[in-house]
């Protein structure tokens, strides 16, 4: 028995025989050609097949996952379009008389090598896409055949030192159990789709492809981040227990769907869930979500070779606000830059995008991209419980001049003879600490706060949270984080006003009892998050937790924040 450490990226229990994943050899020599234009066919040729391929595939996905799961594969077609990337291969050819081969590598290494190295995050994904994209060609050129997961026939474990989007794209949930890999993070795209998909998943273990052999029997926990190989009948035996428990769980969990959110001493809370799509909506009402406590609208934008219309966005708009049938949804105004680009706008490169001209700074900026939004959010409105709140807000001037717009669109609908509603809460994320400190101030003029753990976390500790040399410094249960959202809480209340959090804190399980003793109203998570809170909020006590709320607030470190929560609900 051999036991590895790696992520937990998707939680669940899986026991299997390994399935080693491998990459197809893709070296070949490299020599001189004759004929160019026969090698730029044959790269033609490569290129579309591929593109096929990855129609097929982003089918497939929509049909399986998910339509924001799909567009990374649209992602993908459009690399395989992009001229800045084929036209050097095709002028490598006829300058060097390259193989088609040897073009296609050296131009997509050039590619990768230049996006690895950006401090983006996001265009440090661009590198995944270009290596993922360009491998399916170089089979195609080659003549060898490109891994296909589909094909799997039997309950498996998949093992991969990393696996791209369009291999986890293929998983058939009846018979891959899960996967590990070498590398990757809880944010990288298969992992996202690893929780979509609900299957088990360990990333980033850095061993795993050298200590398994196929067929190996395997135990996967994906809570906890932990692999083991070889068990003993004894561990099979307890895993296999936890396994039944969970089956249990989930059955008990599932009894809660339409149930009210209400903690053991009857103090009623809100658990809602993030979204990206209007096909996510199924996933949140199967899941007993009281609302959407954050519409993530940048999906609608990226993917594409230009801006979505007004129509476009109403239509989504509007699609999410009748599923949801009166139930609260939170739409968060266009939040691009940072992490999230769109090529087709002339973002300026900057040395550090997450700090710089990025949502609210740039709708406030490009008029012609947000006005859109707001007139398409507000012909919407008629059709549900919108609330409408902006992004990155660091200044009361911020807010109000978005604000503004918001009204005059509103007011130019209603000249036009356009429907919009009268019951639009106007609120704002908080994520700069700048924010959280003046809270009273904000307070007074907004109709309510979203929490932004992510980024509050990062810019408050002054640590990326990508970063893994500083990786240890993103504690959610620091108490100078804990400290702010008590500020921010504490500062709503006053001017009764709601407080909802839309980070990954909301549906962690030590930060739960936390938040519930700090008075948050609205608790925002994945869907598959929110039956497991309802159960662990039942059995909490929001009056005991409030009355430990100063000590927990004194204390000095994460760790003894952590340890003195376990002691309590343990």
């Amino acid at each position: 028995m051999k036991k590895i450490t790696g992520i937990g990226a998707s939680s669940g229990i899986a026991i299997a025989k390994a399935y080693r994943l491998e990459a197809p050899d893709l070296s070949f020599e490299k020599t001189t050609i004759d004929n160019p234009d026969k090698e730029k066919e044959r790269l033609d040729k490569a290129l579309d097949i591929s593109k096929q391929e990855l129609e097929k595939i982003r089918e497939h996905t929509k049909k399986s996952i998910g339509e924001a799961q799909a567009e990374i594969f649209s992602a993908h077609l459009l690399v395989l379009s992009d001229p800045e990337l084929i036209n050097p291969m095709k002028e490598k050819i006829d300058t060097d008389h390259a193989m088609a081969e040897t073009a296609l590598q050296e131009v997509a290494d050039m590619f990768i090598d230049m996006f690895k190295n950006m401090d983006n995050e996001y265009m440090r994904e661009r590198a995944a896409d270009i290596q993922d994209v360009t491998k399916r060609v170089l089979a195609h050129l080659l003549g060898v055949s490109f891994p296909d997961p589909a094909l799997i026939n039997e309950e498996v474990i998949v093992i991969a030192n990393d696996l791209t989007p369009s291999d986890t794209a293929q998983l058939n949930r009846d018979y891959v159990k899960g996967f590990i890999t070498d590398i990757g993070g809880r944010t990288s795209h298969s992992a996202i789709m690893a929780r979509s998909l609900e299957i088990p998943a360990v990333v980033g273990t850095k061993e795993i492809t050298t200590a398994v052999e196929a067929e190996d029997v395997l135990i996967v926990d994906g809570s906890e981040g932990e692999v083991i190989i070889h068990p003993s009948e004894n561990e099979l035996n307890s895993y296999r227990e936890k396994q039944e428990l969970h089956e249990k769980q989930k059955e008990a969990w599932a009894k809660l769907k339409d149930e009210p959110t209400f903690s053991k001493d009857g103090e009623q809370v809100e658990l809602a869930a993030n979204i990206g799509t209007p096909e996510d909506v199924d996933g949140v009402l199967n899941n007993g979500g009281e609302g959407i406590g954050l519409y993530r609208t940048e999906f609608l934008y990226m993917g594409k070779n230009e801006l979505p219309t007004e129509e476009e966005q109403f239509d989504a708009y509007k699609s999410v606000l009748e599923k949801m049938d009166g139930k609260p949804v939170v739409v968060r105004t266009l939040d691009i830059g940072g992490d999230k680009e769109l090529n087709y706008l002339d973002l300026p490169e900057e040395l550090n995008p997450f700090l710089g001209f990025r949502a609210i700074r740039f709708c406030l900026e490009n008029e012609n991209v947000f006005r859109p939004q707001l007139r398409a959010l507000l012909r919407a409105s008629v059709y549900g419980n919108l609330k409408i709140m902006f992004p990155m807000i660091a200044t009361l001037e911020e807010f109000r001049q978005a604000k503004s717009m918001l009204l005059e669109e509103k007011e130019a609908l209603t000249k036009e003879g356009v429907d919009v509603s009268d019951d639009i809460e106007i609120g704002i994320m908080v994520e700069i600490p700048s924010t959280a400190v003046t809270a009273k101030q904000f307070a007074k003029e907004v109709d309510f706060f979203s929490i932004g753990t992510n980024d509050l976390i990062q810019y408050t500790m002054a640590a990326d949270r990508m970063n893994e040399q500083v990786s240890y410094l993103y504690q959610p249960y620091h108490p100078a984080i804990l400290n702010l959202i008590h500020h921010v809480i504490e500062a709503a209340h006053a001017e009764e006003k709601w407080v909802g959090m839309c980070g990954e804190m909301a549906g962690d399980t030590i930060a739960i009892p936390i938040l519930l003793g700090l008075g948050l109203d609205e608790f925002s998570m994945s869907a598959t998050s929110i039956l497991p809170a309802r159960t662990q909020i039942r059995d909490l006590s929001k009056k005991e937790l409030a009355a430990r709320k100063d000590e927990i607030l004194a204390m000095g470190t994460a760790e003894e924040v952590v340890n003195y929560v376990k002691d309590l609900t343990e």
